[in-house]
């Protein structure tokens, strides 16, 4: 099964744009977290954020053959997350605020959303099949969080906490090309990838939802 061979309109491409930022905004919220957590120094808090923030994303181009990558062509992708990084050290500091390993989830579960839908809609523009669009997806969203728990000397959370993550980002992969494949409107398939996606996510780490584990 293939794409629907439809151009993207501007205002859909202006959509996934949109969505890539915020996504991209999440992620490195994440990352700022994690290194908090792990008292890095400041280096340290923009590394890991722009990892998170950047990992996935890159990765995605890297393997669909997209020049230049995405936060070369959207340069102010860099300045909004160095911003977020400096504003979110200060406040922090500020506020002397106390944080728990579940503070890092919520940005951790709307970046999924986002980047599952932007990486699945990049694919169907350009006319990639079905399944390597999903697997995009995935990636897109997956990989900045593997990269950023790596640095950290930690087990992938998305790998190792049990609680399903990439596996809901499998499902709103798919649930993007039916809708595609049914004719909906590109923004709403959008829309409604982000919304199951992160609400899965949300939803699982709300009612500890677990995928069974290797019992030796």
């Amino acid at each position: 099964m293939n794409f629907p061979d439809q151009p993207l309109p501007i205002w859909g491409s202006n959509l996934r744009i949109a969505l890539e930022f915020a996504a991209t905004l999440a992620f490195a919220l994440s990352g700022v977290i994690e290194a908090a957590r792990k008292r890095l120094d400041a280096v340290g808090v923009c590394v890991l954020a722009f990892a998170a923030a950047f990992g996935g994303g890159t990765l995605r181009d890297l393997l669909l053959d997209q020049r230049p990558f995405f936060w070369v062509r959207h340069i102010e992708f860099l300045w909004a997350t160095l911003a977020l990084c400096v504003l979110a050290m200060f406040f922090m500091r500020q506020r002397h605020l106390q944080l728990t390993e579940r503070a890092i989830l919520w940005p951790d579960a709307i970046g999924l959303g986002l980047f599952t839908a932007v990486g699945v809609d990049l694919s169907m523009s350009l006319q990639q099949p079905a399944l390597i669009g999903v697997l995009m997806g995935v990636t897109t969203s997956v990989f900045g969080g593997v990269l950023r728990d790596i640095l950290c000397n930690e087990i992938p959370r998305a790998l190792g906490d049990h609680r399903p993550y990439a596996l809901w980002a499998f499902v709103g992969g798919w649930l993007h090309v039916l809708m595609l494949t049914f004719g909906i409107p590109a923004w709403i398939a959008l829309t409604v990838t982000v919304s199951v996606t992160a609400g899965l996510r949300m939803l699982s780490v709300r009612y500890g939802w677990q995928l069974p584990v290797w019992r030796s």
